[in-house]
């Protein structure tokens, strides 16, 4: 999380640095669990695109040190979080899967997360599939990690054609919720969806180690492709859309991430330092560069 000196953006973002959250978005996590109590009695968790590591803190200390075991996915590096074993690696990699089978001792998950999204564009309909697909990989590495009964988070941006999302996902776990947690703008398209109680399909074996397939390829074998009514014609008809139920997540006594909030004037000129450094910031490469003399001011 990084420094302003004004500290201008929301309150959620000055409360996140006070209480030692490496991002607001520790908030999130916190606000779908006083509502669907996700983090009880987990042992094993796997948290994807984790970076900069705000839901593995609420994780590292939602659950038991001695007996659960965390681990964290992420292409860019991590500063480490005791009790939370880190993988820098691609979530797509067949080789991921089993780096995180063999932390659990080939035990599956209880439960997997994902808080990733791309670097939006501005163009909605893009940045919907962008999304989509990224989720969809995650779900790929969740099908073959899950035991029966475990749950499934993941972000997502509401989209026109989001009901397809929740028509794949209604086939494989018993209960689908949209949730909009109140740490997360209202002017914002995301939300989260809360898949609980996996229920693989049966006679399907996840082989995603030894084979690399695409999304769409892998669903396919697995039978949860949306299935298309032909008509006597021949003509494709779109079948009834798939709507998920929607619940805000989060006390109404709890802070409006729209809102602004006045900073006692003790306390408004403190400016807070980040919680955690970058590791692997976006202009390091340009610093190094300059240094070098490769690049210089015009």
């Amino acid at each position: 999380m990084g420094k302003s000196s004004k500290d201008k953006r929301d309150l959620y973002y000055r409360k996140a640095k006070e209480e030692g959250w490496r991002a607001r978005s520790a908030f999130k996590l916190l606000q779908l669990d006083s509502q669907f109590h996700l983090l009880k009695g987990l042992n094993r968790v796997v948290d994807l695109c984790a970076a900069p590591g705000s839901w593995s803190q609420v994780l590292s200390r939602s659950l038991p040190e001695d007996s659960a075991k965390i681990v964290a996915v992420d292409l860019q590096p991590m500063a480490p979080i005791k009790g939370v074993t880190s993988i820098q690696a691609d979530i797509t990699h067949p080789k991921t899967l089993k780096r995180i089978l063999d932390i659990f001792g080939g035990e599956p998950a209880d439960f997997v997360c994902s808080d990733g999204a791309p670097d939006v564009t501005g163009l909605h309909d893009l940045d919907e599939y962008i999304q989509a697909q990224l989720i969809l990989s995650a779900l790929q590495l969740a099908t073959a990690l899950l035991r029966p009964g475990g749950a499934f988070v993941a972000k997502i941006f509401r989209g026109r054609d989001i009901d397809l999302m929740y028509f794949q996902l209604g086939l494989l776990f018993e209960r689908v919720t949209c949730a909009k947690p109140r740490s997360s703008r209202g002017s914002s398209l995301e939300a989260f969806i809360v898949c609980q109680g996996y229920k693989p399909r049966p006679g399907w074996v996840p082989s995603i180690i030894n084979e690399v397939f695409s999304t769409e390829e892998y669903f396919k074998k697995m039978g949860i492709e949306r299935p298309l009514i032909v008509d006597l014609d021949g003509e494709y008809e779109e079948e009834e859309r798939v709507v998920a139920p929607f619940v805000a997540c989060g006390d109404l006594s709890e802070y409006d991430s729209d809102a602004t909030y006045t900073i006692e004037r003790s306390t408004a000129r403190v400016s807070l330092d980040p919680v955690q450094s970058p590791t692997a910031p976006p202009y390091k490469t340009a610093i190094e560069l300059k240094r070098k003399g490769i690049i210089k001011r015009t």
